[in-house]
């Protein structure tokens, strides 16, 4: 499950952040632990040790400056007058607010995204180096000007709307806000699979290459009472970027789909697939996007009130330094960018908090519904597992106050166990959610 489906603060609540398709493997191809159990407990070998180590040791120093940074950066904005000197040049073209939009807004968003840059390469040069991606620099450049490019008039129009709701209704801007960022917020989910994702990406309906495992994956959904089509059934071509294994379920309604990637494919056996689409399939059955969005608007509710508040506060100590003309000059962007970060920094802990909920209720509905199809679902979910965290480097000993901060999934190593101790047909009790 994607964590941007869980805590989304649209209007600011977040901050602002042709390839030939790959060959498919054999659907016979095997992982490394296809014939053998995985370990009691989660572990690596002595050099992907030393390397998941060192690279924990990166992730945390590269988590601790981007939390900084993005602080920093919009303060810098303010003190330097950038914002005040593209709010001038946008006046200067046209008093049409909507024409101002069009210039200040880009003029903003790319400034941040070149100063966002050397964190972005520092990070796509630690993934190369431990080899979690192939990506060569050129198709990682490329990415990121197609990101811009989509998002840039997505931002000029929602910036422009809620601006225009700052000048209209001073006192109430915030609650408008939240009003028009829930449908919105469901339209984007929507579109998400079926616009945004095949920017970057090919899907190809697994059945058109894996037939075989579409007819095993539809014992899994007949086992647990849902009927997926196999139309909502995606393979994609995550190989060309990444050597790491993931999969997830995306979008909402008819939108709604179970993608795999094919790396995933590729090095996990068969039953190790199921166990990771039962898994997606609980998500999926347990209507987590839904409960994702009703968890966001609750906290997109208090983040929006609160970002009204802290502003009625600091406006009036730092409107001269930083030359603002109200809430809804232009110029006033990275302030409500600084405060939106912050609040999202102190709310994050209550947003992975939940993530990492129903990751763990999907993992017991993994189990569940693999239970009597794969021959032993607890040891194909913990060589799944075991496979995730190898490809991943992932470390096994992650520090308490990192999980909770910042753990959207729970740690590995605690997946790994819970899959080896999980057994309520064994122990006389009853299943969670597949009887």
């Amino acid at each position: 499950m994607k964590p941007a489906h869980i805590f989304i603060f649209l209007f600011l609540v977040a901050t602002a952040c042709a390839q030939t398709p790959s060959t498919p493997a054999p659907e016979a191809q095997q992982s490394a632990t296809a014939n053998t159990s995985a370990p009691a407990v989660y572990t690596l070998p002595p050099d992907k040790m030393a390397k998941s180590e060192a690279l924990h040791t990166l992730r945390v120093r590269m988590l601790i400056v981007g939390t900084l940074w993005s602080f920093l950066v919009p303060l810098g904005l303010l003190y330097g007058g950038i914002g005040a000197r593209f709010r001038d040049c946008a006046e200067k073209v046209s008093r049409l607010r909507f024409i101002q939009a069009l210039i200040f807004v880009p003029l903003l968003m790319l400034t941040l995204a070149a100063l966002d840059l050397p964190l972005g390469i520092w990070q796509q040069k630690v993934s190369l180096q431990y080899g979690l991606s192939v990506e060569s620099w050129g198709s990682w450049f490329l990415d990121m000007l197609k990101g811009q490019l989509v998002m840039l008039p997505v931002w000029t129009i929602l910036l422009w709307l809620l601006f225009t709701l700052i000048r209209k209704s001073p006192r109430h801007w915030w609650f408008y806000t939240w009003l028009i960022a829930m449908p919105l917020t469901a339209l984007a989910i929507f579109l998400t699979p079926l616009v945004i994702d095949t920017v970057f990406n090919n899907f190809i309906p697994l059945e058109s290459r894996r037939p075989r495992l579409v007819e095993a994956i539809e014992k899994v959904t007949q086992r647990g009472g849902l009927s997926i089509p196999r139309s909502h059934m995606y393979e994609m071509d995550a190989a060309k970027r990444y050597t790491t294994l993931n999969a997830y379920v995306t979008g909402i309604g008819a939108s709604k789909r179970v993608v795999v990637w094919d790396t995933t494919l590729q090095k996990m056996t068969q039953e190790e697939t199921l166990f990771v689409f039962g898994h997606e399939m609980g998500h999926y059955v347990l209507n987590h996007i839904y409960k994702g969005m009703a968890v966001g608007a609750v906290l997109s509710f208090a983040g929006l009130y609160l970002l009204f508040r802290i502003c009625l506060w600091m406006l009036p100590r730092f409107q001269r330094p930083w030359r603002l003309r109200g809430l809804d000059d232009w110029a006033a962007l990275p302030a409500l960018l600084l405060i939106a970060g912050i609040l999202q920094f102190l709310g994050q802990p209550l947003a992975v908090g939940f993530g990492r909920h129903v990751e763990h209720q999907a993992d017991i509905y993994g189990l569940e519904v693999t239970h009597g199809i794969n021959k032993n679902s607890q040891e194909a979910a913990a060589r799944a597992f075991q496979a995730l965290g190898e490809q991943s480097l992932s470390y096994p000993n992650p520090e308490g106050w990192l999980v909770f901060w910042y753990y959207d999934h729970p740690p590995i190593g605690e997946r790994l166990k819970f899959a080896r101790e999980y057994d309520p047909w064994g122990k006389g009790g009853e299943p969670e959610f597949v009887k």
